[in-house]
């Protein structure tokens, strides 16, 4: 009863393609659910970087909605695809490829002030659902990633700004759990844009002693 009440009131839509009476549809569930490609940015964390595709389309609207409208409903199906690009990246020995082998998700950090106007932050509740999916392969998510408080909204910024912005300003404030040795850690978010954050990621990560081998996200621009 309550969910014909909230239909009525904010009818579904698919946050994909807006089809009627879907948060998610079939052909988006698709669309999102087919091995990540590899792609380059602008600035080198130095570790492969991979995406479920590009910044546009499916992909787009579907990060938008999460981050901009709520749509916690595209928490799991977009959790779910990054879980699947997870076993293809160790299917195909891109991170370490035995699945009882222990592995990290770390999502990217983002601005405090930022998650809380989002009520929360939706790239770990990506990781975590990523996870869920992931089970029985020993998979666990870290949240130990941190910005500092003088970092501002990047939206706008050009890559030098960008770079001056996040310089230094990322740091983990615990060490991973267990032996970081042994444990394989993907660095997770949802759009990949010039590889400032992804980078400045990857440094803090291997400052407390972490083997990052690889970065993933829903999203990649250019």
């Amino acid at each position: 009863m309550l969910t014909s009440l909230l239909d009525l009131v904010l009818p579904r839509e698919c946050g994909g393609c807006g089809r009627p009476d879907t948060w998610w549809c079939a052909a988006c569930r698709a669309a999102t659910a087919h091995p990540p490609v590899r792609v380059h940015p602008r600035v080198d964390p130095g570790v492969p970087c991979w995406a479920l595709g590009p910044y546009s389309g499916v992909r787009r609207h579907a990060v938008v909605a999460v981050k901009e409208k709520g749509a916690r409903a595209l928490v799991e199906p977009l959790g779910t695809a990054l879980a699947g690009a997870t076993r293809w990246l160790r299917s195909e020995g891109e991170i370490d490829p035995h699945e009882l082998s222990p592995l990290t998700l770390v999502p990217a950090p983002s601005r405090r002030r930022a998650a809380r106007l989002r009520g929360g932050d939706p790239v770990t509740r990506f990781c975590r659902a990523a996870a869920a999916v992931l089970v029985p392969e020993v998979v666990t998510v870290a949240p130990i990633l941190r910005v500092d408080g003088r970092v501002r909204d990047s939206v706008g910024l050009s890559a030098r700004e960008r770079a001056e912005n996040l310089g230094g300003r990322i740091g983990a404030w615990r060490s991973l759990p267990g032996d970081p040795a042994r444990t394989g850690v993907v660095l997770v978010d949802d759009v990949l844009t010039t590889g400032t954050t992804a980078a400045e990621s990857v440094a803090a990560l291997r400052r407390v002693g972490a083997r990052v081998d690889a970065v993933l996200v829903v999203a990649a621009v250019g």
